[in-house]
């Protein structure tokens, strides 16, 4: 690779204060939110869709490997340049380019920040729905990227049910839009395809997400246990009951602990667990609606249910919630976040489980997370300066994901694959599913430079958990021909 001249030709393409070369420039994004890091060897910000076009045709005719960057938010190495290469950074496209509330939708570029699509209509009554913890740093291009979810998707649903139609430059340059305004669209569902592609697919340029109204009333409960088994059996009466709040939320007594040295929220430091509870609707019935799922708390144990009298109460309960992950530095130099999917009536056994791996390792686990669908969030506490740990922190963080496989779900439920659990997709996915997978790929990526080396399998050796370690040698990431 002949930096030079590729150097002069993004600076001719783009402008030489678009583009980033000098390796303690570059250093910057060698990392995201996750254990995994790679140094690119440029970093470019287009302004438009025709300058993402050129800079991927000029990676392909060098053969440079390329790849998209929000935030730099993400939580399993999806933005990390494994082979080097372009990171496309996509901070100069964050303009709101249309919004259409008599249709519910606006047009965004992919950089604009996650909260910012709320603000712009909140005044006149609507917002958008997904709402991770970091929705006042991530963008929206990273959250199609990994189909983020949040607190309040679990009545409402994650990115792809609030996605109408994208604009994205495929691997080879040409630019497509995928989808249609309404929603529904005849054949393919290639806009759900590119959703949560993490950037292997594509670089989307363009977004037309859907807008929701503001409820007329909203409830939030703090419901406070003495056991964690309590808590999660509240979790599976209170949807088992028919009632699905819009938000319903879990965090044991470390979490607790952390959460309110850091941010004093009220919440009970002698408590096991507390669930958090959000109930929207109309005004009327809405407070009848909420003394139930008080009495269906109680009646699992619950020593006592608080209902925020106030908005700056209610706020102040949910500060606590969306910065409960920053809260862990507290407690710890690093945490190692998992992102598992369990069956909600799983949760007691997959918690003590949890507990178990945490002393067979020595770390200490805090857990907040997702309740209501299951969402794990694990937060192994370590130390990344010692290098044992950290080996020892993934082998950790490998054994809860088996955990979620044994209850009957998922190693992933929206932080994506990425660099960290892409070896895990073997105990996962057999050698079938895989091959699919990266079939699919391959039709939209045949020369393999797209955010190359995530989602799937590198090593021939792939090896199913259990007994039978059935062997999976054809399913190789860079293999584009299967």
């Amino acid at each position: 690779m002949d930096k030079t001249t590729i150097l002069r030709q993004l600076e001719t393409l783009l402008g030489q204060d678009k583009v980033l070369h000098r390796p303690q420039d570059v250093a910057l994004y060698e990392y995201d939110g996750a254990l995994d890091k790679a140094q690119p060897d440029f970093v470019v910000f287009p302004e438009t869709t025709a300058e993402v076009a050129a800079v991927v045709r000029l990676a392909n005719e060098h053969s440079l490997p390329f790849m998209p960057r929000g935030a730099g938010t993400g939580l399993s190495g999806g933005a990390v340049p494994v082979q080097g290469g372009i990171v496309v950074s996509f901070a100069r496209m964050r303009r709101i380019l249309d919004i259409d509330l008599p249709n519910l939708r606006a047009t965004v570029q992919p950089g604009v920040v996650n909260i910012d699509v709320t603000t712009a209509v909140a005044g006149q009554g609507f917002y958008y729905v997904p709402d991770p913890s970091s929705q006042r740093a991530c963008t929206i291009g990273g959250n199609v990227a990994e189909n983020s979810g949040g607190p309040h998707c679990l009545a409402y649903g994650v990115t792809s049910n609030h996605t109408h139609m994208l604009e994205a430059v495929l691997p080879d340059s040409e630019v497509v839009r995928l989808g249609l305004p309404t929603a529904d669209a005849p054949g393919y569902d290639l806009t759900g395809l590119m959703v949560g592609s993490e950037g292997t697919l594509g670089l989307v340029t363009e977004v037309l997400v859907r807008l929701v109204h503001q409820p007329e009333a909203v409830k939030t409960l703090l419901a406070v246990f003495d056991a964690v088994d309590n808590a999660s059996n509240a979790v599976s009466a209170i949807i088992a009951d028919g009632t699905i709040p819009a938000a319903l939320e879990m965090m044991d007594n470390t979490a607790i602990r952390a959460v309110e040295a850091a941010k004093k929220c009220g919440y009970p430091t002698d408590a096991a667990a507390v669930l958090l509870i959000d109930l929207e609707g109309f005004t009327d019935g809405l407070q009848g609606l909420a003394d139930h799922v008080a009495e269906l708390c109680r009646a699992q144990g619950a020593r006592e249910v608080r209902e925020a009298k106030t908005t700056a109460e209610r706020d102040k309960l949910w500060a606590g919630r969306k910065g409960a992950f920053g809260a862990m530095g507290r407690l710890s130099p690093s945490y190692y976040v998992q992102d598992g999917v369990i069956p909600r009536t799983k949760l007691p056994w997959v918690l003590h489980r949890v507990n178990e791996i945490s002393r067979q390792y020595g770390f200490r686990i805090a857990n907040v997370f997702h309740a209501g669908d299951g969402n794990l969030h694990p937060l192994i506490l370590f130390d990344e300066r010692d290098p044992a740990q950290v080996r020892a922190v993934v082998k950790c963080g490998t054994d809860i994901l088996r955990v979620c496989i044994e209850a009957g779900g998922s190693i992933s439920g929206e932080h994506g694959i990425g660099v960290e659990k892409r070896e895990d997709m073997c105990d996962q996915f057999d050698g079938a599913d895989l091959r699919a997978m990266v079939q699919v790929r391959a039709a939209f990526n045949p020369a393999g430079l797209c955010n190359p080396g995530k989602m799937f399998p590198t090593s021939k050796a792939c090896y199913e958990v259990g007994k039978k370690h059935r062997r999976l040698p054809q399913v190789v990431a860079e293999d584009h021909t299967l």
